[in-house]
């Protein structure tokens, strides 16, 4: 049976690396022992001079149009996006983030934007609504996967599943499982509940999950490019939402992992936390925006392509309210389509991912929920 359950969870969840932690092929340090904490860095290395130009805001904001409940104005204007950043993470995973290269200028347009990630209640109340089912609570069929036995077609999800020990960093699988009865409503498995959870960010959410609550609430998925213009704050070149220093004043700002990854009560909770957190626990950015880094991953409209920057940038331009490529296309897994994510999750760590980094990229399999997967929404 243990076969059988690692079988149908590399079918259903096999891009799960890319949804965890945004790349698909680790580049680990040759020592073989895991590394701690203490041997990291504050800083990553920062390639060359900074080529980050200052941000021009709009002016304009709507007339006579009040702001809508749970959401703040996002000016727009042209600034600087991507990240010159080299380093995977503060120990120095090397290379791996060139897909946020090279750093090039965007203008979108303002737009309102949630505050918060989407929460439990929030995503209730739709389901309510409209009797929508998440891709996490429908049994796969014989037709999707024709070659695997029946009785490991069964909905569920994927749950980060810590290590009894320490391990090597080069395996995803050691620290993911694929577990029956995970959704939304019970995203750990179906012994876990989102009772008395009602502010904490909705997980197990594919993309069209996402896009159907956005769609129902009168809103839609930010564009990349909307997203990090909103977690800028309206600030250019910093490394995080909430500035350049990871701890101002030796305090988190963000519920992201310390300590041993991915043990069994590796994380140390310093930040307050341990797994996700309720919603606007921390300071907001300076345009009003709670949990822009950390917490959980939030899926954008766009598709992924690990050139797009490169692409889009070429003759020099700045590129207006950009919309993504046309079609996915990822080197590592040809083969999945996938979306771009942002902003990190509870397991970001500094020993494996600092993708809280502002201007870094995450991508996922636009039909792989997790339990570090949410979203929030524009208008």
């Amino acid at each position: 049976m243990k076969n059988k359950t690692y079988w149908i969870f590399a079918i259903l969840t096999i891009s799960i690396i890319s949804i965890a932690y945004g790349y698909t092929k680790i580049i680990v340090p040759t020592e073989k022992k895991q590394i701690a904490a203490m041997d990291c860095a504050e800083t990553p290395y920062v390639s060359g001079e900074s080529a980050f130009k200052p941000t021009i805001e709009n002016n304009n904001r709507p007339t006579a149009n009040k702001t809508p409940k749970g959401m703040v104005w996002i000016p727009g204007g042209e600034f600087s996006m991507g990240s010159n950043v080299e380093d995977e993470s503060l120990c120095s995973i090397k290379g791996v983030t060139k897909d946020a290269a090279p750093i090039h200028r965007v203008y979108v347009d303002g737009f309102y934007m949630d505050k918060t990630e989407v929460t439990n209640d929030q995503f209730e109340a739709f389901v309510k609504a409209t009797g929508y089912v998440t891709l996490a609570e429908i049994r796969p069929t014989h037709e999707e996967f024709p070659t695997a036995p029946l009785e490991n077609l069964v909905a569920g999800s994927a749950v980060f599943t810590p290590t009894p020990a320490q391990v090597d960093l080069n395996n995803y699988m050691q620290w993911w499982s694929y577990v029956h009865g995970a959704d939304w409503r019970h995203p750990e498995g179906p012994l876990s509940s989102i009772k008395g959870k009602g502010n904490y960010p909705v997980v197990q959410v594919s993309y069209d999950d996402a896009a159907a609550y956005a769609k129902w609430a009168g809103k839609r998925l930010p564009t990349e490019a909307e997203w990090e213009f909103a977690a800028r704050g309206g600030k250019s070149g910093q490394l995080y939402a909430w500035g350049s220093t990871l701890k101002p004043k030796g305090k988190f700002q963000a519920n992201i992992y310390q300590g041993h990854f991915p043990i069994e009560k590796g994380d140390t909770g310093e930040d307050g936390y341990i797994g996700t957190a309720p919603t606007a626990q921390f300071q907001a950015n300076p345009y009003g925006l709670y949990d822009i880094g950390g917490n959980v991953w939030e899926w954008t409209n766009d598709w992924y392509t690990a050139d797009y920057y490169s692409v889009i940038s070429k003759d020099g331009k700045v590129a207006k309210n950009p919309k993504g490529p046309d079609t996915p296309y990822d080197p590592g897994e040809p083969d999945l389509p996938k979306k771009v994510q942002r902003g990190g999750s509870f397991l970001c760590t500094d020993q494996y991912c600092t993708r809280y980094m502002v201007g870094t990229r995450g991508k996922g399999d636009y039909k792989s929920p997790a339990n570090h997967i949410g979203f929030r929404c524009i208008q």
